[in-house]
């Protein structure tokens, strides 16, 4: 299991070419307050002065520092490789192969990197410090020496530097594949630990924090730690771990790193005896190794399926943005056809990529056939807009000068195609919904149908702008056709049609029937003949004759007085009376509901024909023409020889991001190899 951790290493360098943090590769990180020992505990796992030092926030950047044990051998090969003597080295990242041999200047250049980055005002920065160390003295071990926490910005410090660094902090510790180093200093209360209080934010079981306590030969005189470091003040589930650091008169005095550890070894069997083998730096060293590599084997199997899944996205990604072009003819003919197929494809629903979100192409077209276009229809009254005035206004400049006998046939006529014509409007506008979606089907083909047109700009707005010329002189087109299906039924009324001669047929059958009751009702003594009221000189003086009707106006009440041609003033025959709300004779009321039940039957009919006859019209003037000559439409617009190079020139940034997912996916692909190696060495 030993090996586990290199492989880790092998990894965070094939993901460290790209550049990329997709991955949460499994990693230590160092969590503490400014001037709790952060620094010194990490010098103490390296066995090196290697770190800046210095008061206030000194780490300003992440420092992930990668310990690889290498064996005395390896030391004189890399010197014979490199010219450089020495068993224990460092590499930056950022310099590439170049080596530091001498760690006062793994020191400097950590510190010259930091300003290069975060400024030299104290400011902090996210972008980590990649730094290897390879020493026969070391464990395997990657950690990551994240910024002090600190309560008060000093100097230029930013006002919200302490939001910055627990920001940054919590971005490396939420990290599950991460174990969390809580270092707290033994000389301040453990209840107020502000690095295990933010360990217990992400970690609040405790399963991933390992708590050090620093400077244990610096407590009040009289005090010791042993409550600590047996878990009694704050329980830690991974531990807890007591070190000794070296003081700042140590460091101003040069004393080594592995001197002040075997001085650590002293005090410890010194003052704390029965714990002297579960604390110290070594130990530390080695609880580390171990919590790290049993972490990395919990982590490997989502690790492995994360990279995997990863891979087939980047693939994806890749495989859109398509090959560098090199047949410019077959590349824009190829693309001009895919465009145009999936477009009738999408009509017809049988396209690859199809929408759950919302209706649409083919699928959409049907809905405003038969749902909106259907249902305005069917909304439509038959009579909507017309009254009895109305009627009655036309039944009577239909007869002229006579009175009629019948109801007139004109008025009939002049009726209905009033009412048939309100369903025009409807059918115009089923055809502009139609193109409206044909317009989006563009759209829709452009985001998920055909990616590699966003590698083109220019083609894919020449492609957009063909479609819609189409669909523009189309409309025109299907519009008039669809006024003419309103017109050819306005041409001719036909009475005759089957479906209206049945319902005139029921319709006359009521009507008599209910004239017959009507005559049941009349009086007996009544004769049917005559009108009820008729004196014994009969048409001479009755009632039922002009004469009688001017005799009773005659003698009609006071007031009536000016309508009598009798009084000797004279009658304006020009004066047309204006149409009041009145009871209507019973006559009135009967051609009124002949017409008005004529033109509700007839209308039907004519609105069922409409129904069925403008989708039609529309499938085939604007529909099915799009599909047909869409294809011979962008070839003789586009594929031509003189816009070749305009058409398929790319975008600016297109062959950026195809080398950065090239590389991706290749950094993804030997990440599987890794892992696949361990599977066949049998480490996991």
């Amino acid at each position: 299991m030993e090996a586990l951790i290199p492989v880790i290493n092998k990894l965070q360098d094939v993901f460290n070419t790209v550049g990329a943090d997709i991955i949460q590769l499994p990693q230590i990180a160092v969590v503490g307050t400014q001037s709790s020992g952060k620094s010194s505990v990490l010098e103490s796992l390296v066995g090196k002065d290697m770190l800046p030092r210095g008061t206030g926030v000194v780490t300003r950047r992440p420092l992930i520092l990668q310990l690889v044990h290498v064996d005395p051998g390896d030391g004189r090969k890399m010197k014979d490789e490199n010219g450089v003597e020495g068993d224990e080295w460092g590499k930056f990242l950022h310099t590439k192969n170049k080596i530091y041999p001498d760690f006062s200047e793994i020191r400097q250049e950590i510190e010259n990197e930091t300003e290069r980055i975060s400024g030299i005002n104290k400011g902090i920065s996210d972008e980590p410090i990649h730094l290897k160390i390879f020493s026969p003295n070391v464990v395997n071990l990657t950690l990551v020496d994240l910024p002090g926490i600190t309560k008060v910005p000093v100097g230029d410090q930013p006002q919200d530097i302490e939001v910055q660094i627990r920001e940054l902090i919590l971005k490396h510790i939420s990290n599950p594949n991460s174990i969390i180093l809580a270092v707290t200093a033994a000389n301040t209360d453990m209840a107020t630990s502000e690095a295990l209080k933010v360990a217990r934010e992400v970690d609040p079981d405790g399963r991933r924090t390992l708590a050090v306590v620093t400077k244990l030969d610096l407590m009040d005189a009289g005090t010791d730690a042993m409550d600590a470091l047996l878990g009694r003040v704050i329980p830690v589930k991974l531990g807890l771990i007591g070190v000794v650091n070296r003081s700042q008169l140590d460091i101003n005095n040069k004393k080594s790193v592995s001197d002040a550890i075997r001085d650590e070894h002293a005090f410890l069997q010194k003052k704390y005896p029965s714990l002297a083998n579960r604390n110290g730096t070594k130990y530390l060293s080695r609880t580390l190794n171990r919590l790290l590599m049993h972490h990395i084997r919990d982590c490997l199997p989502e690790l492995k399926t994360r990279i995997n899944v990863l891979a087939a996205q980047y693939q994806s990604l890749l495989s859109s943005y398509g090959q560098p072009v090199e047949d410019q003819n077959a590349t824009l003919l190829q693309l001009i056809t895919k465009f145009a197929a999936e477009y009738c494809h999408t009509i017809e629903g049988t396209a690859k990529y199809i929408e759950t979100a919302e209706l649409c192409g083919g699928a959409r077209i049907c809905y405003i056939f038969h749902e909106t276009f259907g249902r305005t229809l069917e909304s439509v009254d038959p009579l909507g807009g017309l009254n009895t005035i109305d009627i009655l206004t036309a039944i009577r400049n239909a007869t002229g000068p006579r009175p009629s006998l019948f109801v007139p046939e004109v008025s009939f006529e002049l009726l209905v195609k009033k009412q048939v014509k309100r369903l025009e409007e409807p059918s115009l506008r089923c055809v502009e919904l139609v193109h409206e979606e044909m317009q989006r089907i563009i759209q829709h083909c452009s985001n998920y149908s055909t990616q590699e047109l966003l590698r083109f700009p220019k083609l894919h707005d020449a492609i957009v702008e063909v479609v819609t010329s189409l669909l523009r002189k189309r409309l025109p087109i299907t519009n008039e056709m669809v006024h003419n299906l309103v017109a050819i039924e306005l041409a001719y009324i036909n009475t005759k049609h089957p479906d209206f001669a049945d319902a005139c047929g029921v319709m006359n059958n009521n009507i008599e029937e209910s004239r017959r009751n009507r005559m049941r009702e009349l009086p007996a003594a009544v004769p049917r003949d005559k009108p009820p009221g008729a004196g014994p000189q009969g048409d001479q003086e009755g009632t039922g004759n002009w004469r009688g009707m001017l005799k009773k106006g005659d003698e009609g009440a006071p007031g009536s007085g000016p309508a009598s041609p009798h009084k000797g003033l004279a009658v304006n025959l020009l004066d047309v009376p204006v149409p009041v709300a009145r009871k209507l004779s019973s006559r009135e009321q009967r051609d009124c509901e002949v017409i008005e039940r004529l033109i509700k039957s007839y209308f039907l009919i004519v609105r069922k024909n409409i129904q069925d006859s403008v989708p039609k019209a529309v499938m085939h003037f604007l529909v099915n023409h799009v599909k047909d000559s869409l294809q011979s439409e962008l070839v003789g617009q586009l594929y031509k020889s003189g816009l070749l190079n305009d058409l398929l020139t790319e975008s600016e940034d297109m062959a950026q991001r195809r080398k950065e997912a090239a590389d991706m996916l290749e950094a993804l692909q030997k990440a599987s190899q890794v892992i696949a190696e361990i599977r066949e060495t049998h480490l996991w």
